[in-house]
């Protein structure tokens, strides 16, 4: 049997077509997209168009990324970083599309065919382009998604609980979550009470009375975390929930209305 290597799409991978003896056949393959990768599962599609007047089959190999195989393709990005894709046969994306015996895709005659990729969820690659090339025969393309940095926060109450003009600590936690190696400060502004500023905060309470609080970045107190450089906290993403503590301080010597006091801070992380 001679191996015949059709036409495949610019951006997605090298795909040979195996006729049988002395049959013509040529393949094209639209580009698949991936497009933008961040953490969440993502799909993409190619479609291709065989034309031979026989049979044949279509193989698609491992790859050039470090550690790739049939099932499990890697794209290589910044720093060497890796970021594993999958190839399947069938929309459900349950069969693998290999390069051996029983993975390939085969058929006979003119055919419309479907490339179905996925990148699965989970993944916390370093921001940037990653590519991989996969050959067949003497034919290669390649592939490429484009993960972007991304950050979300959220936090806890912080709340300090019954007050009788006695000095009160409380903390809050803030969880950050950025793509890997991606650079992020958290700044936390004035809140909501009328003439508060990000050095002397305010809850509010009955008839619009005020009771003083400060927020702080580190547990002894002492140094402000407000909302300007100099004052935000900064870190450094690896993909999972990092912890930042809000250490909150009620002065003693307040002796406001009696009641329910409150105050709504909002952090921005900034990346």
């Amino acid at each position: 049997m001679t191996r015949w290597l059709g036409l495949a799409a610019l951006l997605l991978f090298a795909v040979g077509v195996r006729p049988a003896a002395a049959q013509s056949c040529t393949l094209s393959v639209t580009t698949l997209n991936f497009g933008s990768y961040t953490g969440a599962v993502l799909n993409g599609t190619a479609t291709g168009v065989v034309t031979c007047s026989g049979a044949w089959d279509i193989p698609l190999n491992a790859g050039t990324g470090v550690g790739g195989t049939e099932t499990v393709r890697e794209m290589t990005g910044p720093g060497g970083a890796e970021l594993s894709y999958e190839l399947y046969t069938n929309s459900t994306r349950t069969t693998n599309w290999g390069n051996t015996t029983g993975n390939e895709l085969t058929g006979t005659g003119n055919t419309d065919i479907t490339v179905y990729g996925q990148i699965t969820a989970g993944q916390t690659p370093a921001p940037g382009t990653y590519t991989d090339t996969i050959s067949s025969a003497t034919t290669s393309f390649t592939v490429t998604v484009v993960v972007d940095s991304e950050c979300s926060i959220s936090a806890t109450t912080l709340a300090f609980g019954s007050y009788s003009g006695l000095l009160v600590n409380s903390t809050s936690t803030l969880s950050v979550t950025c793509t890997n190696t991606t650079t992020y400060t958290v700044g936390l502004n004035a809140g909501t009470a009328s003439g508060a500023t990000v050095t002397n905060r305010s809850m509010t309470g009955p008839s619009s009375a005020l009771l003083h609080y400060s927020l702080f970045s580190n547990s002894t107190r002492t140094t402000n975390w407000g909302n300007s450089s100099g004052s935000w906290v900064s870190g450094t993403g690896n993909g999972s929930a990092q912890g930042l503590t809000v250490y909150g301080q009620l002065p003693a010597r307040q002796y406001p209305t009696p009641g329910n006091y409150a105050d709504t801070v909002v952090a921005t992380v900034t990346y």
